[in-house]
């Protein structure tokens, strides 16, 4: 896929200034109700209050734009899923609902943008692609994860570690998008809905005893 990286900026305080801007006025309209296929570039260089040829300065399309937007989103719940060790002290089911709570927050935030991804993905195979690249790391670290269980015992030999974590990282992306695009805030419907997750997690893909 085409890479989003730029050179250096002679002024990397300005640019990032700007771009952050764009960004947070992008939010805002999506947050507002405003569909991104319907979002048009003059729009939201209004809203960031910066000039048209300024915007294609710092994005090279909305296609970037949204991934970018997309990163921050992705960025924090794969790291917050990353600090979760099987193996760790304590209750390792427990400590998983936990982050899965909190990944329920972050995509709860991220909601218009997740919703944005899924429209444009349908018909831009750049986005598609880079959604999926990321969820393809998350599949990666996941099998780490279970390689070493299974190489300690506490995991079956029998698992295919590939095949699992595939089927939690996609099957969990799509059950959190549906999560937070059907229902509304409520605590304790996000509190059901990570210990349903992360009960599939320990107790299906890393086969732990009840």
């Amino acid at each position: 896929m085409p890479s989003i990286t730029r050179r250096r900026p002679s002024n990397p305080d300005g640019r990032a200034a700007v771009e952050a801007r764009v960004l947070a006025a992008t939010e805002r309209l999506l947050q507002e109700g405003v569909r991104f296929t319907d979002l048009g570039v003059q729009r939201i260089a209004a809203e960031a209050g910066v000039a048209r040829s300024t915007f294609y300065t710092h994005f090279r399309d909305k296609s970037e734009l949204l991934m970018r937007l997309a990163g921050t989103m992705r960025e924090s719940s794969f790291d917050r899923t990353g600090d979760w060790d099987p193996a760790g002290p304590g209750d390792p089911l427990a400590a998983l609902t936990e982050v899965f709570s909190d990944v329920i927050r972050i995509y709860r935030t991220y909601a218009p943008v997740l919703a944005a991804i899924s429209e444009v993905a349908a018909y831009d195979e750049v986005v598609r692609e880079y959604w999926a690249a990321g969820l393809e790391q998350f599949v990666a670290r996941t099998v780490e994860k279970m390689l070493v269980e299974q190489q300690a015992g506490r995991t079956p030999a029998s698992l295919d570690a590939e095949t699992a974590s595939r089927l939690i990282v996609y099957g969990g992306d799509r059950f959190l998008a549906d999560h937070v695009s059907t229902t509304s805030p409520d605590p304790d419907a996000d509190a059901t809905a990570a210990r349903e997750l992360a009960s599939t997690w320990w107790y299906g893909a890393y086969r732990r005893p009840a």
